[in-house]
């Protein structure tokens, strides 16, 4: 949803950042990039067990990961290959998040819910298109990527700061997780219902 709504503002703020970057990497080097640093923060966490920490350098991944869209535009390359890519990355690093998560806190039902949720979501728009053109942009939907990105670095860096007698009480990451698994899920049937309205438009056209 705030890609949808806000891309044509949030964009300009993506491609100053960028510049930098723009003048020695290519955009697919970008994303490239972003799925190693998301990588490395993931068995970092493994290593030293901390939400928190890794919660702010997912941050940090994940905003380096969202240039590579900025680059391609600063540098006048963007392909049909590497808005692929990008999608794919995309996925493979929602994995490697929630993976990391499962095996540090043994939450591997919610998880896979969560994981299970984000890909039909994604799904959802793509197998949509198979059938039909449909645009890449009018899906404005409640917990898309970058909701998901935002929501997930919070839960880690609230569980890293929650109180101990809370957590005595609650387990903060299993709540969290398991609202998360709701909010795809409820996303990917938002896309169902919507795809089923364009879907019949388009049958009726026919």
């Amino acid at each position: 949803m705030i890609d949808g709504l806000f891309k044509r503002h949030i964009d300009p703020l993506w491609e100053g950042a960028a510049r930098p970057l723009a003048r020695v990497l290519t955009a697919n080097q970008v994303t490239v990039a972003g799925l190693l640093i998301v990588a490395a923060m993931s068995v970092a966490y493994l290593w030293h067990g901390s939400t928190l920490w890794y919660g702010i350098g997912l941050i940090f991944a994940f905003s380096a990961d969202s240039m590579d869209g900025a680059v391609a535009r600063l540098r006048g390359e963007s392909s049909h290959f590497g808005g692929y890519l990008d999608a794919m990355v995309d996925r493979y690093q929602e994995m490697m998040v929630l993976a990391a998560l499962a095996t540090a806190t043994g939450n591997w039902p919610a998880a896979f819910a969560v994981l299970g949720g984000s890909f039909l979501t994604s799904y959802a728009k793509a197998r949509t298109a198979v059938e039909m053109p449909v645009s890449n942009s009018d899906w404005p939907d409640v917990f898309e990527r970058q909701e998901r990105i935002i929501y997930l670095c919070l839960l880690l860096i609230v569980n890293g700061l929650a109180w101990p007698w809370l957590q005595q009480h609650v387990d903060v990451m299993q709540a969290g997780l398991w609202l998360m698994a709701l909010l795809c899920h409820a996303t990917a049937i938002q896309r169902f219902f919507r795809a089923r309205s364009l879907l019949r438009r388009h049958d009726n056209r026919q």
